[in-house]
């Protein structure tokens, strides 16, 4: 099956409202099970579905980036999968920044095979302190994709989006995680600031209304079906 016919297929089965409506049953019935959190990655905490993890080491394999930068470290897992990628490149680095990196998942980050490829800074993303140290890491990096994971606000995803969005140049991602937010039910997140209508896929929606310089990439979304991501996959188009 050549890639053509393969992109056709993935685009009719993103429009099988039938399938659409499965997807989202199923998500919102294995929500109070915390599905995402059942997964690792080489040993540490991933916290992703395992959609996005393939369509992760896909971009990562793709564009090769000299730095990735992730807001929202939790357990490390995902900045492990960055690095794991890395390692196989054989270049590049990971920066993770979390306001709040607590001290069991340092030292298990640190003490990981794949530290020498993560460095961490802890402080709000939003905070232009911590963009500064953000930007001083990266000033040498020509390839840069950044994922964006930690506060799930409109307001604070829509900042992340403004500060770090300079970083990505064409041909390479920006990654928003969690956008699914906006696709589930009314009362699903009554612990959380962040729900229907203030999530990350309204930040995503908004941002994309005066910066043409990414677009949705609808051939990754397409082939998923199950994400926590749509909408989230944005390549860069333009320098």
């Amino acid at each position: 099956m050549n890639d053509s016919t393969q992109r056709e297929l993935a685009r009719r089965m993103a429009e099988d409202s039938t399938l659409t409506d499965l997807t989202r049953r199923w998500k919102d019935a294995t929500r109070p099970y915390r599905y995402t959190y059942g997964f690792t990655w080489l040993g540490i905490p991933v916290i992703q579905h395992p959609q996005d993890v393939m369509a992760w080491q896909e971009i990562l394999w793709r564009v090769r980036p000299d730095l990735v930068v992730e807001t929202g470290v939790a357990h490390g897992g995902s900045l492990v999968l960055s690095a794991s990628m890395l390692e196989l490149i054989g270049h590049g680095r990971v920066l993770g920044v979390d306001i709040d990196i607590r001290p069991h998942n340092r030292a298990a980050i640190e003490a990981h095979k794949l530290a020498h490829r993560i460095s961490l800074i802890q402080g709000s993303s939003i905070d232009q302190a911590t963009a500064d140290a953000v930007y001083a890491q990266a000033k040498d990096a020509e390839r840069v994709i950044v994922v964006l994971d930690s506060n799930h606000t409109h307001e604070h995803v829509l900042r992340e989006l403004e500060l770090y969005s300079p970083l990505v140049k064409k041909g390479s991602y920006l990654l928003v995680f969690d956008t699914a937010i906006e696709d589930c039910p009314e009362d699903a997140f009554p612990d959380r600031p962040w729900g229907k209508g203030n999530n990350p896929k309204t930040a995503v929606r908004e941002f994309l209304k005066t910066n043409k310089r990414f677009e949705v990439d609808r051939d990754i979304e397409d082939r998923l079906v199950v994400s926590a991501a749509p909408e989230g996959y944005l390549r860069c188009i333009a320098d």
